[in-house]
């Protein structure tokens, strides 16, 4: 069983590798778009690299607020994948001799995030505490009969419970 502290600890740490991830990301697209930090920019934007790049400041940026985090990192994961494969895979096997190894690392990273989420604290946590803070309504008329919440059973009583006859024999009614 977890504890509170185990649990804040995952969150904070998979929060951070969102963001750090994202951010990280982002500049990737930002330098193929803008020119920025440093590099050339991009000249066709509706090629291949443009798209690219479209993609990682896009996308990047949404994983660093935690917009939409599980769809968004499964598309980054996937271009990280087509990434590796078309481009770095026919210079060699491995990925340190073709230098893909941050292409592979960014598809794994991205895959895990579309798995796990945005963590708690991100727009989609924020999205998600406020659906489950809007009250439950619940309709008390003849036609919902038989439409129980969750947390609302009916106590059994024993006669209940004596009607089943594995119970009945436990119970001692049924010799």
């Amino acid at each position: 069983m977890k504890g509170k502290r185990t649990i804040w600890t995952e969150q904070v740490a998979l929060n951070l590798l969102r963001i750090v991830a994202g951010f990280l990301f982002w500049q990737h697209g930002a330098q193929k778009l803008l020119g920025f930090p440093g590099g050339e920019r991009v000249g066709d934007f509706f090629g291949l690299m443009g798209l690219a790049g479209i993609l990682e400041m896009v996308g990047g940026a949404m994983l660093v607020l935690g917009l939409f985090s599980r769809p968004v990192a499964f598309i980054l994961s996937g271009q990280m994948a087509w990434a590796y494969f078309s481009v770095h895979a026919p210079n060699g096997f491995w990925p340190i001799q073709n230098g893909g190894e941050l292409a592979a690392f960014y598809s794994f990273l991205f895959l895990y995030v579309a798995a796990r989420g945005g963590g708690v604290f991100s727009l989609d946590g924020l999205r998600q505490l406020r659906k489950e803070a809007k009250p439950k309504e619940i309709a008390t008329g003849p036609e919902t009969k038989g439409d129980l919440p969750e947390d609302d059973f009916p106590e059994l009583t024993e006669e209940d419970l004596a009607e089943d006859p594995e119970i009945a024999e436990l119970l001692g009614d049924n010799p």
